[in-house]
């Protein structure tokens, strides 16, 4: 028999992006409250084993025929990267979409991912429901986390992209056959970079720490 987290809520991924042209998803269980896991999901550093900073260069590369020099400055500024967080994200071209406190949360952006700097635009939970000006994609990524029926904390990611229009979605389609792995381990990375965080006996609280 099938273990489902007990919260059975419309997420708010579900409510921002119902509707999309790729997703992917990852998982983990993790050994502390979920309350700890939440306030760790802000804290961490997901560049746990150097897997993300390496591929964020790397996911630059396929552009590089068309802007060489471009793409090699943001190869190294990538390389460059000391921490990777929520923060960073959002400092990056990612917008708090919305947030349910210790159970979700939402970053949104858009933009043509395609592309060197993938040319994010400034968005807002109201814009972001809109369609996007045409040439450019949306893409939804959440955080959930919720108690299993087991008595076990799990923590889901999910991210979907909506192209606007054929064009798009035939560019992002062969971007993403290159790219679609390797932000499999990105993700695979920041979940456990969180779940070692949650797990460790010494916690330093950020942004959305409670006290347990």
């Amino acid at each position: 028999m099938a273990t489902a987290i007990k919260n059975s809520l419309k997420t708010l991924l579900d409510d921002f992006l119902p509707e999309f042209d790729v997703r992917i998803s990852r998982a983990t269980r993790i050994g502390a409250s979920p309350e700890r896991v939440y306030a760790s999901l802000w804290n961490a550093d997901f560049d746990y084993w150097g897997i993300t900073r390496a591929l964020y260069a790397l996911r630059t590369l396929p552009s590089f025929p068309l802007a060489p020099r471009e793409t090699w400055r943001r190869f190294r500024e990538e390389l460059g990267r000391q921490r990777f967080t929520l923060e960073d994200m959002l400092a990056d071209g990612f917008t708090l979409l919305g947030e349910r406190p210790h159970e979700e949360l939402l970053l949104g952006t858009v933009g043509r991912f395609w592309l060197a700097r993938g040319e994010l635009r400034a968005t807002s939970p109201q814009s972001f429901r809109e369609p996007a000006p045409p040439g450019n994609a949306k893409a939804a990524w959440n955080f959930t986390v919720g108690r299993r029926a087991d008595g076990i904390t799990e923590l889901r990611t999910e991210t979907r992209v909506l192209c606007t229009d054929l064009v798009s979605k035939r560019r992002f389609r062969a971007y993403w056959r290159l790219i679609k792995p390797f932000s499999g381990l990105i993700r695979n990375e920041m979940l456990t970079a969180v779940r070692t965080a949650a797990e460790s006996i010494q916690l330093t609280y950020g942004r959305s720490a409670i006290e347990e």
